[in-house]
């Protein structure tokens, strides 16, 4: 009985579409039961339908994500702006009727990088944009192997009062089978078999499927390396008011500097007037002191040559 009620609470989700296995509530079935999936059973089969031929499609798959549900007022900018709060918004595409050009109801939005794409699929899952409850999914139609759209009978998801329930999806995943699973027919067809002790609980998220880890790697390293080369890039550029302070800073500088060599100049010249008017000075008064030592000299000389006593004293 415990084992019964664990089945009921236990979930799983496809990994690969096929249209049979699409309409079964527990991935069981083996024959289609209404029309939609003969119709999508015949694409499949006749190969009528080519995931990869929609000239539309542009962009990384492992960057995108599928919004579903959508209103049908909103529009590309009410969509970019709710969807900007997971990451930044490379392309976007809002899917318009060919002829009147009103919404379908569901958008393809690129992110620039796999893990913002991967934070929108987690936290934008079942909010609310213009008062309508969107759903977010991985890009299936370029991920999922054997892949069919809605309107040709495939899908996944869908409301009860069509008739039409798509399971395997992330909005209604296959329930665990409680009757015997015919593993012969099954692989006959084609269909993966249900993950025997490999169940989901309802409330786990479904992991999208990654790129290689390569891949992810070198995304992870070139992201890096851009965040890296714009932060150098500011750092090495100073904004406009930086550059002002600097460029007035710099002619402070100079002017102080250019004003620093006047006065230098102005007091050296003074010192070499100083020096120039003392070296005159001192010249002069060499002048007058040869002057009055010759004078000096030559009165003693004369002196001494008539004086009296001396004259005096010698003739004695």
């Amino acid at each position: 009985m415990s084992s019964s009620n664990s089945k009921v609470n236990s979930v799983f989700y496809a990994d690969a579409y096929h249209p049979i296995q699409a309409g079964s509530i527990d991935g069981t079935d083996i024959l289609p039961h209404d029309n939609g999936i003969y119709r999508a059973l015949l694409c499949a089969n006749s190969g009528l339908y080519d995931p990869s031929g929609d000239p539309k499609i542009i962009g990384d798959p492992y960057c995108t994500a599928f919004v579903g549900r959508l209103s049908h007022l909103t529009t590309e900018e009410t969509l970019r702006q709710a969807m900007s709060k997971y990451g930044r918004v490379k392309n976007l595409r809002l899917v318009r009727h060919i002829v009147t050009g009103a919404s379908r109801g569901y958008a393809f939005v690129e992110f620039e990088t796999e893990r913002e794409m991967r934070r929108a699929y987690k936290d934008a899952h079942h909010t609310i944009i213009d008062d309508s409850e969107i759903i977010v999914d991985y890009n299936r139609q370029q991920l999922m192997p054997g892949w069919i759209p809605r309107r040709l009978g495939g899908g996944l998801g869908g409301k009860k009062e069509s008739g039409q329930l798509r399971f395997g999806g992330r909005e209604r995943p296959f329930r665990a089978p409680l009757r015997q699973i015919p593993f012969d027919d099954l692989k006959r067809l084609g269909i993966s078999p249900p993950p025997e002790g490999r169940y989901m609980s309802r409330f786990q998220v479904p992991s999208p499927p990654r790129r290689e880890r390569a891949s992810v790697d070198h995304e992870d390293y070139s992201h890096r390396r851009k965040e890296h080369t714009a932060a150098s890039k500011r750092k090495r550029s100073p904004s406009p008011e930086r550059s002002t302070d600097q460029r007035r800073r710099s002619t402070d500088r100079k002017d102080r500097t250019s004003h620093n060599h006047d006065k230098h100049g102005r007091h050296s010249s003074r010192r070499d007037k100083r020096s120039t008017h003392h070296d005159h000075s001192s010249d002069d008064r060499s002048s007058v002191d040869r002057d009055r030592s010759h004078r000096h000299h030559r009165y003693s000389y004369e002196h001494d040559r008539w004086s009296p006593s001396r004259n005096s004293l010698s003739d004695d």
